[in-house]
């Protein structure tokens, strides 16, 4: 966003929240950037940012009617998924989305497979799950689930449709998983986690779930103004993470925070590298307008 509003300025339009984190969208907003959940409402001929989830293929028709200038910041692990799935259609698959029904990546996925697509999100789904013919059954997962969320869905789907095709778990986006595992480590360490993320993000949630899971207290705080003294009453290791999307003075402030409470001693834990980048779209690699 930052380069999209160097080279276009504001207004700038974005379909669906960029990232699940409402500092980060009140700062966008009050530099001109408007957040809309339909594309119809964005008048025509103007600079629309299509955010990380991907969308389908009604929502990119309805933005050529518009003559809309489109920033595609679609994930090239989202875009992966869509091409993946078009193909085993292609194939005479009926394919299988495995996320969460209504979800912004789910709905565009779905949005870009012609022919039969399911979504389940569960093991349960799957014993439900009713297909034409058992042998062309392929699948796909959304990108922000863990290995650990979808692993048991992609072995029901394995004991049912023995011939199902599906791509490597490979494809599933590294920093869900990370943060899970860290989570886990970090249980062992300490009486209480602070997970902070925003509430409508749904890789923050399922860390504080796994915290749950994993033995100790677990709160998802948005900023240090939700911490409650109270957690701690009883506890003498506290351990903090952040979600995918977190900003880092976020983090911060919840750490001084835990200072002002009397935590006097910090201890950074190692964490895997995350060393991957993706290339900017590009609409955004052109020169920057002169001021």
């Amino acid at each position: 966003m930052e380069q999209a509003l160097l080279l276009y300025g504001a207004p700038i339009y974005v379909l669906h929240q960029i990232v699940h984190n409402q500092q980060v969208i009140q700062d966008l907003e009050a530099r001109g950037v408007i957040f809309t959940e339909d594309m119809k409402s964005i008048p025509p001929r103007t600079v629309t940012v299509l955010s990380a989830h991907g969308v389908s293929d009604a929502v990119m028709e309805t933005a050529q009617a518009q003559d809309l200038e489109i920033i595609d910041a679609t994930c090239p692990l989202v875009t992966k998924v869509h091409l993946q799935a078009k193909r085993y259609s292609k194939s005479g698959h009926e394919v299988v989305i495995i996320g969460h029904r209504g979800h912004v990546e789910v709905e565009g996925t779905y949005g870009r497979v012609p022919g039969t697509v399911h979504v389940v999100g569960t093991v349960e789904d799957v014993q439900a799950l009713v297909v034409s013919d058992p042998k062309h059954v392929s699948y796909v997962t959304q990108t922000t689930l863990s290995l650990d969320d979808t692993r048991s869905i992609v072995q029901a789907l394995k004991d049912r449709f023995p011939e199902v095709k599906g791509p490597e778990l490979s494809d599933i986006c590294y920093a869900t998983q990370n943060r899970q595992n860290a989570v886990r480590s970090l249980a062992e360490k300490v009486d209480v986690i602070l997970v902070v993320g925003a509430r409508n993000s749904s890789n923050s949630a399922r860390l504080q779930e796994v915290g749950e899971m994993s033995g100790v207290d677990a709160y998802l705080i948005q900023d240090a103004n939700e911490i409650s003294p109270e957690w701690f009453a009883n506890s003498s290791d506290i351990g903090v993470t952040a979600g995918a999307s977190t900003p880092e003075i976020l983090v911060q402030g919840v750490l001084d925070r835990l200072r002002s409470l009397g935590v006097n001693s910090i201890e950074e834990m190692e964490g895997v590298s995350e060393d991957i980048t993706f290339k900017l779209p590009a609409s955004l690699l052109r020169e920057q307008k002169p001021l």
